[in-house]
C-alpha cells in the first residue's frame, strides 16, 4: 500500500489484540496494539496518520468514552467498534456519536481488512484535503506579505502565480531590500511543491568545502542529511547564488542532469550582486546561468512603485506601533511627498527600518519622519538624493488615499465616522474609495 496508514488496536484482551494485529499485518497493514484507552492516548491525536479498531468493554476507560474522547481530538478519525453480541445497541449509538462502523464477535476477517481498507482511504483523503487547506492557506498569507497596488507589483503576483506551477528552476534577480526570499517562499507556498521542505542556505555564507559538504555531502557521521537530500520533493533556495565556486558551479549541473525532467527538486537561486560592476552572468559559466534563467523573476525596486510607499510605510507603522504599545506617527502632506520622492536605496528593508525608527521617535515625542529621511541620506550618499520628479496630481492622490485608508482602518469600516474626520459628504468619500480600490469589508 502506497503510503501506508497505521492501524491501532485496542483491546485488554491480549489474544483478541493479537489476532487482529496479525490478521492486518498480513493484509499488508501497518499496525499498532495497545491495552487499554489510556495507553492509546498517548500516541493517538489530530492528525494521527491512521485509524482506530477498539473494543467496546474495557476496564477502565471503555469504549464508549474512548470513542467520545477521540472524536473530541479529531472528528474525522475512523473508528471501528468491536462489540458481544448483546452490545449491538451500544454500537449503534456509537456510530451515531461517530463511529464509522461497528464489527459483531465472531466477526469474519475478510469484513474487518474491507472495513480496515475503506476506513484507511477515508482518511487518507481526510489528511490530504487538510494539507491542501493548510497550504492553500499558507500560500495567501505569503501572497498577502507582498503589500501593494501598484502596477509593478501587481505584475510580479502575476509572475509568482504563473512561474510557482512551471517545473523549472527560477532565478530571482533585484536590488537589496526588495523582498526576494519572500518571493521564493511565496513562488514555493502556491505551487504543487507547497507543504513539502522549503529549505534555504546562503551561498556567501561558508567556505567552499563547507558548502560544498553542506550541500552534496558527505556529512559527519551523526549530521543531518546533505541539503539536496533534505529538500528532496521539495524546494532548495541558493541564497547568493553567485558566490558559487566553478567547481560547486559544475557539481550543481551535474545534480541537474541527475534529476531528469521534469525536476523532483527545484532550486530556486537568488542574486544579490549588485553596484559591484559584475553581472550574475559574469559569475556563472553560461550552461548553468542558462538553466537557471530559463525562468526568471526581477523584483521592482521600492522607489517605481509609486503609492505603495506609503502603503506600506503606515502598514509598517501600525505594526510597530502596535508592538511597542504606542501610537502610529501621523504623516503630513510634505513627509507623504518626502516618502513619494525619496530614493530608498534599501528599499522595502529600508522603509521598514524608517518606520520603526518613525514610531520610536514618536513614542518619545521628539523628531519627524523628514528627519529621519535625510539621515538616511547622509547615510547613503549624495547619489541617493537623486530621484525622477512626480507630477503634483500623483503626490495629492497618493497623499489623500494615503488618509482615507488610515482614517477607515481608524475606524474599522465605519463609513459615519470616516465621513466626520475627513469632514467629506458620502458620495464624495464613496466616489474616492472606488477611485482609489478601496473597500469597506477590508476594515471590517
Amino acid at each position: 500500500m502506497s503510503r501506508m496508514m497505521k492501524v491501532a488496536i485496542v483491546d485488554d484482551e491480549e489474544d483478541m489484540r493479537q489476532s487482529v494485529s496479525q490478521w492486518l499485518a498480513l493484509s499488508g497493514f501497518d499496525t499498532e496494539t495497545y491495552c487499554s484507552a489510556e495507553e492509546a492516548l498517548k500516541v493517538i491525536g489530530a492528525d494521527w496518520p491512521g485509524v482506530v479498531i477498539s473494543d467496546i468493554r474495557m476496564p477502565g476507560m471503555d469504549g464508549m468514552a474512548f470513542l467520545k474522547r477521540l472524536m473530541g481530538l479529531d472528528s474525522g478519525l475512523p473508528v471501528i467498534m468491536i462489540t458481544g453480541h448483546g452490545d449491538v445497541p451500544m454500537a449503534v449509538e456509537a456510530m451515531r456519536l461517530g463511529a464509522m462502523d461497528f464489527m459483531e464477535k465472531p466477526f469474519n476477517p475478510d469484513r474487518m481488512t474491507e472495513l480496515a481498507k475503506r476506513a484507511t482511504q477515508m482518511r487518507r483523503t481526510t489528511l490530504d484535503n487538510r494539507a491542501l487547506r493548510r497550504d492553500l492557506a499558507e500560500g495567501n498569507q505569503v501572497m498577502g506579505k507582498l503589500i501593494g497596488t501598484s502596477a509593478p507589483m501587481e505584475r510580479l503576483r502575476e509572475d509568482i502565480l504563473d512561474l510557482s506551477q512551471a517545473d523549472g528552476h527560477v532565478l530571482i534577480d533585484g536590488e537589496t531590500g526588495t523582498g526576494k526570499t519572500l518571493v521564493a517562499h511565496a513562488l514555493h507556498a502556491t505551487g504543487p511543491r507547497a507543504g513539502k521542505k522549503f529549505v534555504t542556505v546562503s551561498c556567501a555564507a561558508y567556505t567552499e568545502e563547507a558548502l560544498g559538504a553542506k550541500l552534496f555531502g558527505p556529512v559527519d557521521e551523526g549530521s543531518d542529511l546533505p541539503l539536496v537530500e533534505e529538500a528532496r520533493g521539495g524546494t532548495l533556495v541558493l541564497e547568493d547564488v553567485e558566490a558559487l565556486s566553478l567547481g560547486l558551479q559544475a557539481r550543481l549541473l551535474t545534480f541537474f542532469n541527475d534529476q531528469g525532467t521534469p525536476a523532483e527538486t527545484r532550486i530556486i537561486a537568488i542574486c544579490n550582486a549588485h553596484g559591484e560592476g559584475r553581472t550574475l552572468e559574469d559569475a556563472l559559466r553560461p550552461d548553468l546561468y542558462f538553466r537557471l534563467a530559463a525562468l526568471k523573476i526581477t523584483l521592482p525596486p521600492l522607489r517605481i512603485r509609486g503609492e505603495d510607499v506609503l502603503s506600506l510605510f503606515t502598514r509598517m507603522s501600525e505594526q510597530f506601533a502596535e508592538e511597542y504599545g504606542c501610537e502610529a506617527p501621523e504623516v503630513t502632506a510634505q513627509e507623504a511627498a518626502q516618502l513619494l520622492q525619496a530614493p530608498w536605496p534599501g528599499n522595502v528593508r529600508q522603509l521598514i527600518n524608517v518606520a520603526e525608527r518613525a514610531v520610536l521617535q514618536n513614542r518619545r515625542g521628539t523628531g519627524s519622519i523628514a528627519s529621519l529621511l535625510m539621515a538616511d541620506n547622509e547615510a547613503t550618499g549624495p547619489a541617493a538624493m537623486t530621484t525622477e520628479g512626480k507630477p503634483l496630481k500623483e503626490y495629492v492622490e497618493s497623499f489623500e488615499k494615503m488618509l482615507i485608508d488610515n482614517a477607515m482602518r481608524r475606524h474599522k469600516g465605519s463609513i459615519a465616522a470616516v465621513m466626520d474626520e475627513l469632514c467629506l459628504p458620502r458620495r464624495t468619500l464613496n466616489e474616492k474609495m472606488a477611485k482609489y480600490g478601496l473597500s469597506r469589508g477590508e476594515y471590517l
